[in-house]
């Protein structure tokens, strides 16, 4: 004969009802970014072990001797005027960084506006490599912050808020999925000790 629902399983049965919906509903409106996130957090974590598909190689130049390396100045302009004329000479030769590697004896410059790098021997200016920046991508979109680049927003606002919603939803599963997993149990003990 089964016992009659006490008022505590009833707010347990409640509580477990609405963390289910919590749970369900978040996984619904958010799947497109979940998906996106592990998408892009997934290739983020091969990037070193993609044989140069996502994040390139980088090359070895002839001097790790600094006193041998070219002044910095020279070299941007050596780096500019080969994507000008390896690439386009349409894009941008806006920075995003200057990847200084002393133990390679090289230089990559990395460009804002798209996803081009070029690695210079930084002893002789003489190209290694003409790169694609494909892990750059990856992580912008990773991120959010290739929203801000796309609607033009300064201060990361766009990568805020993606990133905020982001975090909440994976907070709010990793709450309600544990209330999930918890809650029966707990209500199977109770009910076990009210059968005794």
């Amino acid at each position: 004969m089964s016992q009659p629902a006490t008022p505590i399983r009833n707010k347990q049965a409640q509580r477990l009802r609405t963390f289910r919906k919590i749970h369900r509903l978040t996984g619904a409106s958010l799947f497109s970014l979940f998906l996106v996130v592990s998408l892009t957090g997934l290739l983020l974590g091969w990037k070193k072990h993609s044989a140069g598909m996502i994040l390139p190689k980088s090359y070895n130049g002839t001097s790790t001797n600094l006193a041998d390396w070219l002044p910095i100045d020279s070299l941007h302009r050596r780096a500019s005027q080969i994507l000008h004329d390896s690439v386009s000479a349409d894009l941008s030769l806006n920075l995003e960084r200057i990847d200084m590697r002393p133990d390679k004896g090289m230089v990559k410059f990395v460009f804002i506006d798209h996803y081009w790098g070029i690695q210079l021997d930084a002893a002789t200016g003489a190209l290694l490599h003409i790169e694609r920046r494909r892990s750059d991508f990856i992580e912008n979109i990773h991120d959010g912050s290739i929203l801000d680049y796309l609607f033009d927003t300064d201060g990361e606002w766009m990568k805020l808020i993606y990133t905020s919603v982001a975090g909440a939803a994976l907070l709010t599963f990793t709450v309600t999925g544990f209330w999930l997993w918890l809650g029966p149990k707990r209500m199977r003990r109770r009910k076990t000790t009210t059968m005794e």
